[in-house]
């Protein structure tokens, strides 16, 4: 094989790099970067399941007076989330020819860190999309994303082993909203999904929108003092203010939120569950094509999105334009 001795340069440089791509994914994305500040970026160490336990119960209060019997009832108060291990990788490639044509240290190293910063993009924006998903994609072997755990419909399906429409699994339904929205209403409507995904001091603190209802809502406080927040700014996402929750947009260019959808999000109970041994990291030892003139690297992740809490989760639908007027669940 021709410039073998490339080989070395070649995983070192991408080590090197994959180090800095668990950082790089989060701050591509507004939930990630949420997520991250509030340390719900929670590794695992093994098992083939992702466990998140549930508190969904409660127990008895008695009131008494003097010598009354206290008694206690044994009661089903916890319960566990089981969610798949999803793994997916982006390879990095290099061909003999082309370590021949770009010969000399700087040639080489410049064509390297352009194949290496390519895979970084692309898997940056390839988990970005995917947190979005329902899990169907590649066959059921992509991550579930918010169209998974924040439904537009929450009483079908099964999220975390958990069949939401099954009588006593209501405590696992997220919150959903549909109506025929313009600037005039959409606070409103807003407002009562707002209220719906509270409890006590369990509130959404980030809303995601597509360009849309991300302009939807621009322009109903566009007569009105709009707050928004530096943090955010200073992560370079654009965002205002909603009862003290963050609104952003993932559009635009490239943007992936689904059409005409806006999620209240409480991102205590949101994460990302990424294997130690498999967060952006390069798999594996050397891998060397059997019968071609080239190298190759891969990058992989292995985890998946989990949520542990779905009542006090939300979506907004608009339905301006379709047969559907309004609902709620």
């Amino acid at each position: 094989m021709a410039n073998q001795d490339y080989n070395d340069v070649f995983t070192v440089t991408l080590e090197n790099r994959s180090k800095s791509l668990a950082d790089n994914v989060s701050k591509n994305n507004a939930l990630l970067s949420r997520l991250k500040s509030k340390g719900n970026l929670r590794p695992i160490s093994g098992g083939s399941k992702i466990l998140e336990e549930l508190e969904y119960g409660e127990g008895d209060m008695v009131w008494y007076s003097g010598y009354d019997t206290i008694s206690y009832t044994p009661k089903q108060l916890f319960s566990a989330a089981e969610y798949a291990l999803k793994l997916c990788a982006v390879p990095v490639a290099v061909s003999g020819e082309e370590l021949l044509i770009n010969s000399g240290d700087e040639q080489v190293m410049d064509l390297l860190e352009k194949r290496i910063a390519n895979a970084e993009k692309t898997m940056c924006n390839k988990m970005s999309a995917a947190l979005f998903g329902d899990g169907t994609a590649s066959s059921g072997k992509a991550i579930g994303g918010l169209a998974l755990l924040v439904a537009d419909d929450p009483t079908s399906g099964t999220v975390g082993g958990i069949n939401r429409a099954t009588t006593g699994n209501e405590f696992w339904r997220n919150k959903s909203l549909s109506a025929a929205l313009t600037a005039d209403n959409i606070r409103t409507n807003m407002d009562k999904l707002y209220l719906n995904c509270s409890r006590g001091t369990d509130k959404p603190d980030l809303i995601v929108c597509d360009d849309e209802m991300y302009s939807l809502y621009e322009k109903s406080v566009s007569d009105l003092q709009r707050f928004t927040n530096p943090n955010m700014a200073d992560a370079g996402f654009v965002s205002l203010k909603y009862k003290g929750a963050d609104v952003i947009f993932d559009g635009g260019q490239g943007g992936n939120c689904p059409a005409k959808h806006m999620y209240f999000l409480n991102t205590d109970f949101i994460y990302l569950r990424s294997h130690k041994d498999r967060n952006m990291k390069v798999i594996g030892g050397e891998r060397m094509a059997v019968n071609q003139d080239a190298l190759y690297k891969i990058i992989g992740w292995a985890g998946n999105m989990t949520m542990s809490n779905a009542a006090t989760q939300g979506v907004l639908i608009d339905t301006t334009g379709t047969s559907d007027s309004s609902s709620e669940e």
